[in-house]
């Protein structure tokens, strides 16, 4: 920036104090507009609103000392600061023609403050600024030049990534390596994804078309200020999410939206030695959903189900030892009966309840039940048969889900 005539210099050292002090009503200004008029800096502040007002009252406080000449090397400062911001805004996937829109705003914020203080003094006419106005959008647009190039920078950066590579560095993670210090460091910043904090598998099975169930995750989730690295392994995709720095129930809400086919989410686990379970864990509760679904769970959700599933010797004797010959009925008399079963047993075995849930009378469930007893050889009122109910109705779960959609 070439420096002001002697006149004008003096006249914004005068102005300097007041124009310093409007920047927290400059700041909630800008926040305000770009809340209002762009969608994705609407998500950045539902996300963390004070990282926003701090990176935009420091950028305008940079700017305003750069116009008045009180930033040391302030060329140097202020290019180098608006490529970090251009580097950090393509991270989070916020759109380019956004960014420069609000770096655009910023100078307009500006201007329209150094006149106000300009007019609040002594001065009715000050025409001396009108020469910095030159030097303010002249200002502007070099720096949203160096906001395009650090954005772009980073853009090809994450494209650089070779999906190979991404793809093998994950399934070393999903193997067990993360208790190879090396390895995870190399991971992490190949990923760009912090390893060493909080950490949440995700599996997705594909969704009732063969496609995938969850649509661009990572960008999805990205802007939203969780980062994430997904790959696939045989039909499902696979991802590891960062939540140190955000709920887990945040990411589950975004994939209850988002999912079209069964998604499984593991506990939340420390570091990348534990990914390797995690990864297993998700992939468990993903496997437990009824083919077609589209509901998200975790594994806390579906704990005995994962037991069945990981045992399918004794779920399939557990079944047929305790719903033994009704499952050798014909069809529609069993599915009466299992359906019976399954309301009598979420009713806290209240005939009454069942048959509200059910629509029929009450007597009607109490001749289904007697039915239930004398073809399974077990009472009602014993605990342990409705237990084993419970579970055997769990491990044909999916068989009958299976069999209607069919």
């Amino acid at each position: 920036m070439q420096p002001f005539r002697p006149e004008i210099a003096a006249r914004l050292a005068e102005l300097a104090p007041l124009l310093l002090d409007q920047v927290d009503a400059m700041t909630d200004r800008m926040v305000d507009v770009l809340m209002r008029t762009e969608p994705a800096y609407r998500e950045l502040v539902e996300q963390d609103e004070q990282d926003l007002r701090v990176t935009t009252r420091s950028n305008l406080q940079r700017g305003m000392r750069t116009l008045i000449g009180t930033l040391s090397g302030n060329r140097v400062t202020s290019l180098r600061d608006a490529r970090e911001i251009g580097r950090k805004r393509a991270a989070q996937g916020v759109p380019l023609e956004a960014v420069l829109r609000a770096y655009r705003l910023g100078g307009q914020v500006t201007w329209e403050a150094l006149l106000q203080v300009a007019r609040s003094g002594s001065h009715e006419h000050d025409t001396l600024l009108l020469e910095v106005a030159g030097s303010v959008w002249r200002t502007n647009d070099v720096e949203c030049a160096a906001v395009a190039e650090g954005y772009r920078e980073e853009q090809r950066r994450l494209a650089g990534v070779d999906e190979a590579a991404r793809q093998q560095v994950l399934d070393g993670l999903l193997d067990g390596r993360g208790d190879d210090p090396a390895f995870v460091r190399t991971a992490s910043e190949l990923l760009a994804v912090p390893l060493d904090g909080r950490l949440v598998a995700v599996v997705a099975l594909p969704d009732p078309e063969g496609g995938p169930a969850l649509d661009a995750p990572n960008a999805a989730l990205l802007k939203r200020g969780v980062r994430s690295v997904w790959g696939t392994r045989g039909d499902a995709q696979v991802g590891i999410v960062a939540v140190a720095a955000a709920p887990g129930c945040d990411v589950m809400a975004w994939l209850r939206t988002a999912a079209t086919g069964p998604v499984g989410v593991s506990a939340v686990v420390e570091g990348a030695a534990a990914v390797g379970s995690a990864y297993r864990l998700a992939d468990t509760a993903a496997r437990t959903l009824p083919v077609g679904s589209r509901r998200v769970v975790s594994i806390d959700d579906r704990l005995p189900e994962a037991l069945l599933s990981n045992s399918p010797e004794i779920s399939s004797r557990l079944v047929g030892q305790s719903l033994g010959g009704l499952l050798d009925l014909p069809s529609d008399e069993r599915e009466v009966l299992l359906d019976t079963l399954a309301a009598f047993l979420a009713s806290d075995g209240s005939p009454t309840r069942a048959a509200d849930e059910l629509y029929c009378h009450r007597n009607t469930v109490m001749h289904r039940l007697r039915r239930i007893e004398s073809v399974t050889g077990r009472k009602l009122t014993d605990p342990r048969s409705r237990l084993l109910w419970q579970l055997a109705l769990l491990g044909t779960e999916r068989g009958r889900a299976v069999q209607r959609s069919a």
